[in-house]
């Protein structure tokens, strides 16, 4: 889980309120009675924040410096937030577990393999969210077809092998795990197997009841930000490789194919698309994933600023145990390697329009503008291997922070990833995009997308085209409002389908 480190909001207001104050002979004339409109909501949070989070998350790796068969049906999870760090900063969804089922909220995140919810009893885990959502507690003695993993069990086994379990020197001892986070906190539990609970939407629009027994982590202890509670939830749904990723598990039962795709909405109110299967769309380009890696490596080449290669020896985006690419949906903002921080940062100042006046607050790169973003900012490519470019809008690369009349304080949100060479391109980037994990042929692909709209999917055995506002019940109720259908058109394909933040 990667949770943002809070903006110099506070202070890049206050120099932006002086600057348009002191806006004189030669500037643009600007009102001489200003008042002072948040962009952001009250509860806003502060970029240092923002990354603080990020770091504690990618601590345990190491990723952030500076700080210490045949497919059954389409599965619907209906999944809330929005990438916007100040109101949310993540994405989470609802998994239904247990036997009678409990429904618990997860953030998603295709930077780690593991599901795991906070169990009960739990040290340090929070009782209640900022998030407005009700705090579940799963509890193993309560569910009649849980069961505990024990260290002899082979996926224990497979867990070992990749640090993702720990285990006592007797084998009948329980499969336990401890993930630490680079400021201290972190979670330690233990694996049970039990029931996943889902819709299963088939070929001719009948929603059927559906499940499957996968090995998840019950969460006893948490420490560190992890038990605060301003955006708290039950859990990680992990989207990783390893074999005991939801979807590495899923296929291995035949529920699903070895892809998975998703399209997360840039607005406040979130929302987007995540498929279990590929979508398939015009535009989509595709480059290979780094084989043999914990995380979802590209292989970054050059980066170029409206129109202009940086003067980046490709060499600092080469991917090794230090250095590296990573696509990660559990982080909110974007970090770009050491090295290649401040030439990215001074070609987008020299590129903005002559009208954008440019300030500096606690080393964050601010500008003042009363023009559109588009119009104001450059347009960013990244290219990868095989010459595959991804266009970053300046609506992926800044943050707003405030505005006085017509005038908008905007500050780049992409980080410096302080003494490492590891660049992560988290929601701020993956936002208003579709981006397809090809597990299955080690690639992945993307174009730019309405988010809110249609897409068509497709899997082994066919395509679907579903509208993204459905949200079935497990139970086989009516939809959730405001969703209104979910629409199958030929074969089958397993979904994540997601709508608006509807409970804030």
């Amino acid at each position: 889980m990667r949770r943002p480190p809070e903006f110099a909001a506070v202070a890049a207001v206050a120099v932006f309120a002086a600057l348009v104050l002191a806006a004189g002979a030669g500037a643009a004339p600007l009102p001489a009675a200003l008042r002072l409109e948040r962009a952001l909501p009250h509860k806003g949070v502060a970029v240092e924040h923002l990354r603080e989070r990020d770091r504690a998350r990618h601590g345990r790796r190491g990723l952030l410096g500076g700080g210490g068969g045949g497919v059954a049906g389409v599965v619907d999870f209906p999944v809330e937030g929005s990438a916007n760090p100040f109101m949310v900063g993540l994405y989470f969804t609802r998994v239904k577990l247990g036997s009678p089922p409990k429904e618990y909220f997860v953030q998603i995140d295709t930077g780690s393999d593991i599901l795991w919810v906070a169990c009960s009893p739990c040290t340090g885990c929070p009782s209640s969210s900022g998030l407005n959502i009700q705090l579940e507690f799963f509890n193993p003695d309560t569910s009649s077809t849980s069961s505990k993993i024990p260290c002899s069990d082979d996926r224990c086994t497979a867990a070992l092998q990749t640090s993702e379990a720990v285990c006592q020197t007797s084998d009948n001892s329980p499969c336990g795990y401890t993930f630490t986070y680079g400021d201290g906190s972190g979670t330690s539990g233990y694996y049970v197997s039990d029931t996943m609970y889902f819709d299963s939407v088939m070929g001719n629009e009948q929603t059927a009841n559906s499940s499957a027994s996968i090995v998840f982590g019950c969460s006893n202890s948490q420490s560190g930000d992890l038990t605060k509670t301003d955006r708290a939830v039950d859990g990680i749904f992990g989207f990783g490789q390893h074999q005991l990723s939801v979807v590495s598990q899923l296929n291995s039962l035949g529920v699903s194919p070895k892809v998975f795709s998703h399209c997360l909405k840039g607005s406040d109110n979130g929302g987007g698309i995540l498929v279990l299967g590929e979508i398939v769309e015009p535009g989509l380009v595709y480059t290979p994933l780094v084989p043999s890696q914990p995380h979802y490596n590209l292989n970054l080449e050059s980066i170029v600023v409206n129109g202009q290669k940086l003067p980046i020896d490709s060499s600092l985006f080469t991917t090794s145990n230090t250095q590296g690419t990573i696509v990660d949906s559990g982080t909110t903002l974007a970090y770009l390697a050491d090295g290649a921080y401040d030439p990215f940062v001074n070609a987008i100042t020299a590129a903005v329009s002559p009208s954008v006046r440019s300030l500096v607050s606690k080393g964050n790169q601010c500008f003042v503008t009363s023009s559109s973003v588009d119009s104001s900012f450059p347009t960013v490519s990244l290219y990868f291997m095989g010459g595959v470019a991804m266009t970053v809008k300046p609506e992926n690369y800044l943050l707003q922070q405030a505005s006085i009349d017509n005038n908008v304080l905007w500050c780049i949100g992409w980080q410096r990833n302080q003494g490492q060479q590891i660049t992560i391109l988290g929601d701020l980037v993956l936002k208003d995009k579709i981006f397809v994990y090809d597990l299955a042929n080690m690639r992945m692909g993307w174009t730019d997308y309405d988010c809110s709209t249609s897409v068509n999917v497709t899997t082994s055995s066919g395509k679907n085209q579903y509208v993204n506002t459905g949200q079935f019940d497990v139970n086989g109720a009516s939809p959730r409002p405001p969703y209104s259908g979910l629409v199958p058109a030929v074969a089958v394909a397993v979904a994540l389908i997601f709508g608006g933040f509807s409970r804030r």
